[in-house]
């Protein structure tokens, strides 16, 4: 579980530092359209969690890693990085895009989770190395 929380709190803290980086950079949410520079944000949870799992391989698997322990670990890390970067959100809107409701961020939040899914299993396929016999 530790890895879980180290890998979910990095998730979670590169994506809330993300909105507020786009936020300098001149970027809004209320647009409908997706920014160009809202697609790099995508790579966060991608590395984070390839490195996760990973780690979770090397180190509490011992080289070996079925497929669904990969994809509960994969679980474990996006829901905690979830969590953190949607309390960065609501931050996010309160404070600086008080213009903007979290009605409005619902269907990137959204898109978000997806992504994330797909991520999850994608990563699993990769990290998985150790093959269960069925007979």
């Amino acid at each position: 579980m530790k890895n879980a929380i180290i890998y979910g709190l990095l998730i979670g803290i590169f994506s809330g530092l993300w909105m507020f980086i786009m936020h300098w950079l001149g970027y809004s949410p209320q647009s409908t359209k997706l920014a160009p520079i809202e697609y790099v944000s995508v790579f966060i949870p991608l590395v984070v969690l390839y490195f996760g799992v990973r780690s979770y391989r090397i180190h509490d698997g011992h080289g070996q890693l079925g497929f669904l322990e990969a994809l509960i670990q994969s679980f474990k890390i996006l829901i905690l990085g979830g969590i953190i970067t949607t309390a960065a959100a609501i931050l996010y809107i309160a404070e600086i895009e008080s213009g903007t409701n979290l009605m409005d961020f619902s269907g990137r939040i959204f898109g978000a989770l997806l992504v994330g899914i797909l991520f999850a299993l994608a990563v699993s396929v990769l990290q998985t190395n150790k093959r269960n016999k069925v007979d």
